[in-house]
């Protein structure tokens, strides 16, 4: 109990001290049971949208892809009427309906604007059905009653300012299709993002799937007292269960589940993955707040020794007040993480992904998790400290406020450091020098973090021999002032390597991430210069759809264009001639101008005789592991197609980015063993303009796909700009949740400062008695946070520097083989950090500057 009523006695006393580890503990919980909230609540929406959308049973034919994935072709996989017909006289089926559902559509307003959503969601257009009924309601205007009408959802209406009478085109793989809006649905359930629009039966058949009855699927309806299982069982009886797939309304939701789970899954880890770099960067700032207040009690702990307590008395009592500093922050952090949430839900809703707060899920696990974490790491951060209060001997009573030996680096510290450093330095190197990039990943990521552990423990060491150069750069200019502030930094090695190590985590990563993006562009660039030969690239501007027939054909008809080359794939097996059957390869079939358009190395045979008839080409990595040499013959059975015997005319060099380990053929050879109907699109066009017409070409291009808002027409310039400001939009997001760590490292230089002052009061109040002014005296508290701060960046730039090198090395492997160190972030981050420490420096400085002389003379 005297345990207890001391360090509440203590944790009370220095709230104040207390107050930013404590926010540090609230943003870390806040950061984990935020992002446990959000993903549950976007599972939940999901799981309500599957389950009212899933009929009790659904037959879908077994060619079909995963959900929501369509063939090359644009046009669905579908099974006949007469599937209906038998699925509908089996005994326990109350009602059987066929659907038809497509995402490989776009749909555009008047004015060629896209009506699709912004946020990655899919545009589905089908026909309106019985079960569509289940999780939509017509809120305005009836259900399209002919091919001239349309019906669309209340969410993509209120977007894009759609209403009843307004014209919308259709574009599919079987050409356009224009309706005018007869009707608006409104979900029952929250709707994360898809565009609907709904057609009637017979004008969903002839444009998405260009064939009379036929359906993408079945939906059956139980009749009362027939379960969902016991009807897949009846049916699946009556019908060819080799042609098809029966599937419960569990089943079907299941699935729907299994394919969103995968992205939120991806999305989940790698925000807990920031939270806990957050939560590390905190535990720094956690060890330096109770190793600040256990020196300042130094005296105050060796009378309570004196007086008789033991050393796990006074270890416990440490311990006890980073348990109610968990316990309150991690409480705090639970709420906070809750609004967070709701903050990322409205941060979705305007990109477009609408989560309902009705849907908001908060289980039981996720404030446990937060409170359990927020604890566990804040007594973990200051076993340390309590472990070092408990030392205190009653002598010290008798001597003043700290101990000497906190201004000096121990050197076993040092030999550790060095130690791990050094095994750190010869991991990245053995990374850098492996041959397969599986391989070094394993020594990257080992070197990576024993590098950080070993700066982290050396930090105190380095502390004295960097801040010293800094200070003889930046601060010798300021005079005595200068020098004090300098060292005042150096005073306690321990304390300015702990503040910085805080700092250099999450600069380390910028720093790295900002060299591997820098990298990956500048290797794509030259890759583009070296090996695209070709004017113009045009492209779909969303995943999931092709390049229609009608929009070649637009390409086609363009002016002063030399050629236009047409690029499709299409997945086969194969069968070496030694016998070993290989499933599942994706052919690349162009036309021969490709070869001119993307220049290729080959170690054996012509690119060229690659597009002649019956033949092809393979990567050099292929043909080596399965012992392939230019003449031999391959079977090749096409998707959907023909078996063909073709010749291997031609192996390329697999060292490059684009088209790597790509399998060449010609178009017409294709189009030999695959039926019309089932050849796919393209995926990708190509252009090259007549000589000296390019910007009349660029202009002629951008025309002719006016109509087609949903592809892109790129010079070899937009390209790179485009893959430039992907991966900077990729970076950016990076930093952002690095800023949370960023935002914990300034709190913990604020608070070694705000502990540092109240340290050293009685050391400022002689000061200020002897004629240093309340201006120097904050500008000398300031230079000291600065001096701080570029410490940190320069530890953490120059070892996500390192990082970022040899991370290049792994990606050269892969054919980016270009390494460029970002420059002006490097240094744009540097300087900024001496902005952050002079933020960091502003409250205690001020502070500092209204201390009464008298009272701070006084003060013991």
């Amino acid at each position: 109990m005297t345990v207890l009523k001391t360090s509440m006695r203590n944790f009370f006393a220095h709230k104040g001290r207390m107050a930013l580890s404590a926010v540090a503990v609230v943003l870390s919980v806040a950061f984990v049971c935020g992002t446990l909230v959000f993903s549950d609540t976007m599972s939940t929406t999901f799981d309500k949208l599957f389950a009212a959308t899933s009929a009790d049973v659904t037959v879908t034919p077994k060619s079909a892809k995963d959900a929501g994935e369509t063939p090359r072709s644009g046009k669905p996989e579908s099974l006949p009427a007469s599937v209906v017909r038998e699925a509908g006289k089996v005994p326990g089926v109350k009602a059987a309906e066929g659907a038809v559902s497509s995402q490989s559509v776009t749909v555009v307003d008047k004015k060629n604007k896209n009506m699709g959503p912004t946020s990655g969601g899919p545009t589905i257009a089908g026909n309106w059905t019985r079960n569509d009924l289940r999780s939509m309601d017509i809120t305005s205007g009836h259900a399209p009653r002919g091919p001239t009408e349309v019906m669309v959802d209340a969410d993509t209406a209120d977007k894009h300012d759609l209403k009843i009478g307004d014209e919308l085109r259709t574009i599919a793989a079987t050409g356009d299709h224009t309706a005018k809006i007869s009707g608006i649905a409104t979900f029952k359930v929250t709707n994360p993002g898809a565009a609907i629009f709904y057609f009637d039966t017979a004008t969903s058949q002839r444009e998405l799937l260009g064939a009379t009855g036929r359906f993408t699927h079945v939906n059956l309806t139980a009749a009362a007292g027939v379960s969902d299982t016991e009807l897949k069982a009846d049916v699946a009886a009556a019908l060819d269960k080799a042609a098809y797939d029966i599937k419960t309304q569990k089943e079907t939701a299941d699935d729907g589940r299994k394919e969103v789970g995968s992205f939120l899954d991806v999305m989940k880890y790698a925000m807990l993955g920031f939270a806990g770099i957050a939560f590390l960067v905190g535990i720094f700032l956690i060890i330096n707040t109770f190793s600040m207040l256990v020196a300042q009690r130094t005296r105050e702990i060796g009378l309570m020794r004196a007086i008789g307590s033991s050393r796990k008395q006074v270890n416990r009592s440490v311990l006890v007040e980073a348990l109610l500093l968990g316990v309150f922050g991690s409480i705090l952090g639970v709420g906070a993480g809750i609004g967070l949430a709701v903050g990322l839900m409205k941060l979705m809703a305007g990109m477009g992904m609408e989560l309902s707060t009705g849907d908001l899920t908060v289980s039981w696990t996720t404030p446990v998790v937060g409170m359990v974490l927020g604890i566990v790491v804040t007594v973990l951060a200051a076993y340390l400290p309590a472990r070092r209060a408990g030392k205190v001997s009653p002598m010290a009573a008798l001597r003043d406020a700290g101990t000497p030996a906190d201004g000096r680096a121990s050197a076993l510290r040092a030999v550790i450091g060095l130690v791990l450093t050094g095994a750190g330095v010869f991991a990245l190197y053995a990374a850098a020098q492996a041959d397969k990039a599986k391989e070094g990943s394993l020594f990257l990521g080992g070197g990576v973090v024993l590098t950080l552990i070993g700066f982290v423990v050396i930090g105190p060491v380095l502390a004295s021999g960097v801040v010293r150069v800094l200070s003889a750069v930046l601060l010798r200019a300021f005079g005595p002032v200068g020098r004090m502030a300098e060292r005042n930094a150096l005073r306690n090695p321990r304390r300015t390597g702990a503040t910085g190590a805080a700092l250099m985590i999450g600069l380390a990563l910028v720093a790295c991430l900002s060299v591997v993006g820098s990298s990956m562009v500048a290797s794509a660039t030259e890759e583009l210069d070296k090996s695209v030969g070709a004017d113009f690239i045009v492209q779909p501007t969303q995943p999931g759809i092709s390049i229609t027939t009608k929009a070649a054909e637009a390409l086609e008809k363009a002016d002063h264009i030399g050629h236009i080359t047409r690029y499709k794939q299409i997945e086969a097996d194969l069968t070496t001639p030694g016998g070993k059957a290989v499933d599942g390869v994706g052919l690349s079939a162009a036309d021969p101008t490709y070869a001119k358009d993307l220049r290729r190395e080959t170690v054996a045979g012509e690119l060229s005789a690659a597009y002649g008839k019956n033949a092809m080409s393979v990567g050099d990595e292929f043909a080596e592991k399965h012992g392939l040499k230019v003449g031999d013959e391959l079977k090749v059975a096409f998707e959907h197609g023909k078996t063909a015997k073709l010749r291997l005319a031609a192996i390329t060099k697999d060292d490059g980015t684009v088209d790597n380990g790509a399998m060449y053929l010609n178009i017409t050879t294709l189009e030999q063993y695959v039926p019309a109907d089932r050849m796919p699109q393209n995926d990708i066009m190509f252009a090259t303009a007549d000589k000296g017409q390019e910007d009349a070409a660029y202009t002629s291009l951008k025309k002719s796909l006016e109509a087609y808002p949903q592809y892109k027409v790129m010079d070899q310039t937009d390209f790179k700009q485009t893959l430039k400001d992907q991966v900077g939009q990729l970076l950016n997001m990076v930093y952002g949740l690095l800023g949370l760590a960023i935002i914990v490292a300034i709190l913990g230089v604020v608070n070694t400062l705000a502990l540092s002052v109240v340290e050293r009061t009685r050391e400022i109040g002689l000061m200020r008695a002897i004629g240093l002014s309340r201006r120097q005296l904050r500008r000398m508290i300031r230079l000291e946070s600065v001096v701080i701060a570029l410490f940190g960046a320069l530890l953490g730039l120059g070892l996500g520097m390192g990082w970022g090198a040899t991370a290049q090395q792994l990606l050269a492997l892969e054919g980016l083989k270009v390494l460029e160190i970002p420059w002006p972030t490097i240094i744009a981050v540097f300087v900024g950090s001496a902005f952050v420490g002079l933020f960091a420096a502003l409250v205690p400085a001020f502070r500092a500057g209204r201390m009464n002389v008298l009272n701070a003379i006084a003060t013991e």
